[in-house]
Parts: structure tokens; C-alpha cells; sequence
């Protein structure tokens, strides 16, 4: 640490760890407005408002401060698995929009010709007079042409984390920003950077809880549920998939194109069972649970919800057959059950893990090792199928692997010659 804040390995400065020095050059008919603008940009994070209520109230604000801003953006890594960064833009006709940019070259492509990219290899800002810009200077030049700006003002941010992000200023105003115009932004900006970077942090830590176990328990871990052997009881219906002869077919495999084949397989499963308003618990190898969750006294609702997102998945499963998206023939077995989902933390010291347990879910996976023995895709529980409206064929009583007493086990009427359900939203189907 230094007086003015933290140092990160390579030696730079986090853009927060400003001193506020540019304060003494706005004079004081400035330095009020200066503050309060300040003062209001971290009394907005702790609040959470919204991204648009930030954005527009910091043009405004600015304006106060004799900034005329009319056009703002914000350029955040996210640690997300599906986009590398968001996109966040104010205009005053326009309003708030924004824009997820995901991962590959497309947005690589794009960054490179981003007045950005000069900003954080130089480290400095960057002041563009947009009139006298050539169009190919940069990619969005033309855009910003087009719509009557005079200069646009790029800055770096560094956050405390190494990660490199931005914010941008445009303003019609002929001329542009004047030297103390300037001035006021660079007094304005270590604060504006501390509430960007304590806004991605929380955002960050949201995305990454949410990816690894799921939307409602990252909900209970951030409201404080990381103790050893705290566990939530949920009455949902159960759905236990997994890939057969996974061990047989991947042996021949690099793990690259192992990984590959089970990401296209989940693509078939999991997309039907989020639609549906299920929840993926667990990954575990070639497999997953879910559950979908009772509400109120309406237990068929979850099961219903529970059959269409499975049906919708083999479903899914055989068109990736047919179009030849896996090395070769690929099959699921898929259980259903209905009882009790208990989650919660289980592990020793400081390394947990948020697990699902509990009778219910040792049976549903119990009836998934039935699939293949009866050569079934899809199979069902006494307890869920008598949550249905219709009439499940039963195939008997098996035993099964750890329960006592042997299971009836039941699967959908067949229907001879049953004309086949549309992919995108399949009802279940009884004689």
C-alpha cells in the first residue's frame, strides 16, 4: 500500500486509489457540486440502483458540475460462462440500454478495433475530436459521426483485481469538453471507479454462486446460509439424468472431446428443464439432478412441468442423434420421482460443498439405474406418477440398489402410432 491506496503486482494503481488532487483546480464554485456528485455515486451503490437510474443520474449530475454530457458508457468484465463483458450505454435521447458480449473471437475481433483497447495499452485517456477523426480510426467513429458528437472521452478503469474495464463521455457540445470540464471528470472518476468496481464485484460473486450450485441455493449462500450442516428440505418433483455407457463410449475419447460430448448432451436436457421453471442442483459426471419445486398444495403442477421438460429433452437427445452432433449414438436415461430434496453444506474446515441429499433423491437415482435394465429412456415413481391427470403403464415391482422393499416403477402409456410432440413445448401423452 502507498498513501494513495493499493499497488497490484505489476506495479500499476487501481483507477479508485485516486487523491482527489484535480479538486484544487475546479475552484470553488465547482468543488460543492463536485463532492456531492461524489457523495451521491457512493449512496447509489449501497442503494443498488438501477443501472439505468446510475447511469442517467450521473449524466445529470455532471451537467450540475457544467459537464454536458450527452452520451455515456460503461465497458465491466463479468465472470460469466457465457459472456466476457457487459456493455452499458446512456443517451440522452435514448435512454438506458445495454449489451452482453460473449465469449469469441466476434467479440475479440471487435475489441481490437475499440477505442478501449487504445485506452488500456496506453493507460491514459484517450480525447477524440470526432469531426476531424478519420471513419476507419476506429470501429464505432462513423456511429458517433452520424449522430452529431463533437468529442468522446475514453477512460481506463483498473480494478483492484487486475481486471481492465472503461467508461466513455460524449457531448454535442461544439468544442467539446473544455480543460475544466476535463478537470471535474478526473476529480469525479476515482469515485466513479470504486462504485463500478464494488457493483461488478457483487455482480461477479452472484454470477459465479449462481453457475456452480444453482439460483435458489446461491440465494441462500448470500443471505448466509455457509455453516457446516445447514440443510433446506424442499417438496418438489425429482429428476435424475444421465448419459448410458458413458464409461464405454468416452474411453476412446480425449477428455476434450469427452467434455465436448457432455456439453452437448446437457444442451439437450437442460434448456427443457429451465423452460419448465426446474432447477439444475447438481452435475455429477455424466449426470444431473433437478428438481422442480411444489407450490403451494399443487403437486401436480410440479410434475407435470417435471414430464414435459423430460419428454422435451429426449426429444432434443434424438434430433442430436439424427443430426450427427455426437461421435457416435447417445442415449439418457431419465428418472422421476416426487418427495423431499434436502440441500446444504456438507465438507470439513474451510472447504464445503452445497449438496443435495435425502431419501427421495437416492431413489430417483436408484430408478435411473433401472433405465437401462428395462430399456426405458423414461421412468417413473409410484409418488410421481400419482400426481399425473393421466394413466402411467405400471411395469411392476424391481428391487433396487439400497431399498429394502421392492419399487414399483411405471413409464408413459405407450399410443401406437402417436403422431410426435413438437420440441418446443411437449405435453405428456396417456391412453
Amino acid at each position: 500500500m502507498n498513501e494513495s491506496g493499493a499497488v497490484l503486482s505489476d506495479g500499476s494503481r487501481p483507477t479508485a486509489a485516486g487523491d482527489g488532487s484535480e479538486g484544487s483546480c475546479l475552484g470553488q464554485d465547482r468543488l460543492g457540486s463536485g463532492l456531492a456528485l461524489r457523495d451521491w455515486l457512493l449512496a447509489a451503490t449501497t442503494r443498488q440502483v438501477e443501472w439505468g437510474d446510475l447511469l442517467a443520474g450521473l449524466a445529470e449530475r455532471l451537467g450540475l458540475l457544467g459537464v454536458p454530457v450527452d452520451r455515456l458508457t460503461t465497458a465491466i468484465d463479468a465472470l460469466h460462462s457465457e459472456y466476457a463483458g457487459i456493455g452499458r450505454l446512456w443517451t440522452r435521447e435514448g435512454g438506458f440500454s445495454f449489451r452482453l458480449f460473449p465469449h469469441g473471437e466476434e467479440t475479440d475481433v471487435a475489441f481490437q478495433r475499440s477505442p478501449f483497447k487504445h485506452a488500456h495499452d496506453s493507460g491514459e485517456w484517450l480525447l477524440l475530436d470526432i469531426p476531424t477523426l478519420p471513419d476507419d480510426a476506429y470501429g464505432i467513429v462513423p456511429e458517433l459521426k452520424e449522430a452529431g458528437y463533437a468529442q468522446y472521452v475514453v477512460v481506463p478503469l483498473l480494478f483492484i483485481n487486475g481486471s481492465r474495464n472503461g467508461v466513455s463521455f460524449a457531448t454535442r457540445t461544439p468544442g467539446g469538453f473544455g480543460p475544466e470540464e476535463i478537470l471535474a471528470l478526473r476529480f469525479v472518476m476515482p469515485t466513479l471507479a470504486a462504485a463500478l468496481e464494488l457493483r461488478s464485484v457483487n455482480q461477479r460473486l452472484d454470477n459465479v454462486l449462481r453457475i456452480y450450485v444453482g439460483d435458489e441455493p446461491h440465494k441462500e449462500i448470500l443471505r448466509g446460509a455457509i455453516r457446516r450442516g445447514q440443510v433446506n428440505r424442499i417438496r418438489s418433483s425429482i429428476l435424475f439424468a444421465d448419459m448410458r455407457s458413458y464409461t464405454r463410449i468416452t474411453s476412446a475419447l480425449s477428455p476434450e472431446a469427452a467434455v465436448a460430448l457432455l456439453d452437448t448432451f446437457f444442451d439437450c436436457l437442460v434448456p427443457p428443464i429451465e423452460s419448465e421453471g426446474g432447477e439444475i442442483l447438481k452435475y455429477m459426471g455424466d449426470g444431473l439432478l433437478a428438481i422442480f419445486r411444489d407450490r403451494g398444495d399443487d403437486t401436480a403442477q410440479s410434475a407435470g412441468a417435471a414430464l414435459a421438460s423430460a419428454v422435451a429433452g429426449l426429444v432434443r437427445l434424438d434430433e442430436a442423434n439424427r443430426e450427427g452432433r455426437f461421435p457416435t449414438k447417445i442415449e439418457a436415461g431419465i428418472a422421476l420421482h416426487h418427495g423431499e430434496a434436502a440441500y446444504g453444506n456438507v465438507g470439513s474446515g474451510q472447504r464445503l460443498d452445497f449438496t443435495v441429499i435425502g431419501p427421495d433423491v437416492n431413489l430417483a437415482s436408484r430408478i435411473a439405474q433401472c433405465n437401462k435394465r428395462l430399456g426405458e429412456p423414461l421412468l417413473m415413481s409410484r409418488a410421481f406418477a400419482d400426481r399425473l391427470w393421466g394413466d402411467p403403464e405400471p411395469l411392476g415391482f424391481h428391487e433396487l440398489d439400497g431399498i429394502e422393499e421392492a419399487v414399483p416403477i411405471y413409464r408413459l402409456r405407450q399410443v401406437p402410432d402417436a403422431p410426435a410432440p413438437a420440441p418446443d413445448r411437449l405435453e405428456p401423452s396417456f391412453a
